[in-house]
């Protein structure tokens, strides 16, 4: 049994046909496929990464942040239980902490809707070309429309880094009056989710720990 092949290469081999079959130059087809078709896969690829890191990072922090206070919350006459949910509880605190520091850190989330995003609007484009719809629909020949289509991929890709780059140096700007705003004002947190700050988290677990231990 051959190897089951996966959406994008499927996607990919029934594009290029499309494209093969239309009246353009070898040349043209050729950039169609090597500019368009390319960033369309890669565009799907980069969302379908992000979307798996995104809820993977959130399924731990919202699962830990539910089984941690459960563990520290139980109250066993057994010593040695109690250590060992101490340490369970604790560990899996850090785990909660990281993933939601990750998220927090790569904007997987952030990232998936906008690769996605720009994916679907070059899709939208291309399957207006290929079929002489929408802007290219009072056109009768693929060679009219190229040059317009050629310019409106070419929009949307500068369109998606220009974004990319402004989310950048926003993140930045933020990092930066974070660590302002905590050099000015050491004794105070700028956010009171645990979640989002390994420090407090671990903070607020090792207070609960030592309320356990003394019950």
């Amino acid at each position: 049994m051959g190897k089951k092949r996966s959406y994008q290469e499927k996607f990919k081999e029934e594009i290029a046909g499309l494209i093969d079959g239309i009246d353009l130059s070898d040349l043209q087809k050729r950039f169609i496929k090597a500019r368009w078709l390319d960033q369309v896969l890669w565009l799907d690829k980069r969302a379908n990464q992000c979307r798996k890191h995104h809820y993977a990072l959130r399924m731990l922090t919202i699962i830990g942040g539910i089984i941690v206070p459960a563990l520290v919350g139980i109250n066993s006459s057994d010593g040695q239980i109690r250590v060992a949910l101490g340490w369970t509880a604790f560990g899996l605190s850090q785990v909660v902490a990281i993933s939601a520091a990750l998220e927090e850190l790569f904007q997987y989330g952030k990232h998936y809707t906008q690769y996605r995003n720009t994916a679907e609007a070059m899709k939208i484009e291309g399957w207006h070309f290929l079929q002489l719809s929408g802007p290219y629909r009072r056109l009768e020949k693929h060679t009219q429309a190229f040059t317009d289509f050629s310019s409106r991929v070419e929009e949307l890709i500068r369109k998606d880094v220009e974004g990319y780059i402004s989310e950048v140096q926003h993140d930045q700007e933020k990092g930066r009056e974070q660590t302002e705003f905590l050099s000015q004002n050491p004794t105070q947190n700028p956010t009171q989710n645990p979640t989002q700050n390994p420090g407090m988290a671990e903070s607020q677990l090792n207070e609960q720990l030592q309320q356990a231990a003394i019950r």
